[in-house]
């Protein structure tokens, strides 16, 4: 993952069009979006998001999954979350055909290393979504790569036939949990056979991606050669917070952070104003760099390397062992 996210303040808004809303799974819908306006989308690359503002004013990051290039549109596939808290359910529910939306344009924290001579492309669920446009932007490419899509059941596994009706359908393997036949998921033979200039990608519920991770690092696989990108937060224990303060290193200005409040929120009733989308510590908009004081990281976007370099901070949870964090605000 990118360890920089560039200000939602750089990034334009666009009014969109919903020109399709199509059921692709259980539970899972996708969006054909164009511009309002009738004109061009800005151009995007493989592994990217976009922004969408909803009615009820939450932002939601979903990864476009349609062939970069294609600019004519964008599209998304959304996964209804039984404890939503607002996103999925507006977008299934609320959202419509021929509805206006509000999107950002394309930003890419998960994007492909050119530096790889092959790349593994894994998904599991809903995270297949960045993933297919992956592929597709690799077979365009002629680039070597491998592709396995695990679920639970082929009933709630979007863009399934898609795939294995594709020009790639010979590289892409399809692991579904109630069909054996259809191979086991094999992680660690996998691995075992790529060459050591593969980069590995993987998106999904955080389980998957948990093991994924750790199943690479036990069979050697370097920490610059893992890329993921999360959907959800993992468990944090909160007992115990203590307050603590974050001090604006181009002001001075400290700014108390209480017990029960993010960093993220501080800053905005102090005055400082920082982009936000997740507010979870997945998607990485709000990161800001950190000067001096330990953080207590609790996000789920820094790599281990990042963590250890100490000058990078995700406000919208992660929070200060440290009396004072200062940050590069």
């Amino acid at each position: 993952m990118s360890n920089t996210a560039p200000s939602m303040r750089e990034v334009a808004s666009i009014q969109a069009k919903v020109a399709k809303k199509l059921a692709e799974a259980q539970d899972i819908v996708s969006f054909e979006l164009v511009r309002a306006d009738g004109g061009f989308l800005p151009p995007f690359t493989a592994g990217a998001h976009i922004d969408v503002y909803l009615p009820n004013g939450v932002i939601r990051p979903y990864s476009l999954c349609n062939a970069p290039g294609k600019t004519h549109r964008y599209v998304i596939a959304v996964l209804k979350e039984a404890g939503s808290r607002g996103g999925s359910r507006a977008m299934h529910d609320v959202i419509n055909e021929g509805d206006l939306v509000e999107i950002s344009e394309p930003r890419n924290l998960f994007p492909l290393d050119p530096a790889a001579g092959r790349h593994l492309l894994l998904a599991g669920g809903i995270g297949v979504t960045p993933i297919l446009a992956m592929a597709q932007a690799l077979h365009a490419a002629g680039s070597r790569f491998e592709l396995h899509y695990c679920g639970r059941s082929r009933q709630r596994m979007a863009f399934l036939e898609r795939i294995l009706s594709s020009d790639f359908a010979a590289w892409a393997g399809v692991h579904i949990d109630d069909e054996p036949a259809c191979g086991r998921f094999d992680l660690a033979g996998i691995l075992a056979k790529q060459p050591s200039d593969t980069h590995l990608y993987v998106c999904g519920p955080q389980g998957y991606i948990d093991f994924v991770l750790a199943t690479a690092k036990v069979n050697g696989w370097a920490g610059a050669r893992l890329h993921y990108e999360r959907f959800a937060p993992a468990d944090v224990q909160q007992e115990g917070d203590t307050e603590f303060q974050v001090k604006i290193s181009s002001t001075g200005q400290l700014v108390i952070v209480p017990a029960d409040e993010t960093v993220l929120n501080a800053l905005n009733q102090a005055g400082v104003s920082l982009p936000a989308s997740c507010e979870q510590g997945v998607c990485g908009t709000c990161i800001t760099g950190l000067l001096e004081g330990i953080p207590d990281h609790r996000d789920q976007y820094l790599t281990d390397e990042e963590r250890a370099e100490n000058n990078l901070f995700i406000p919208c949870c992660s929070r200060a062992r440290s009396n004072v964090l200062v940050l590069d605000l």
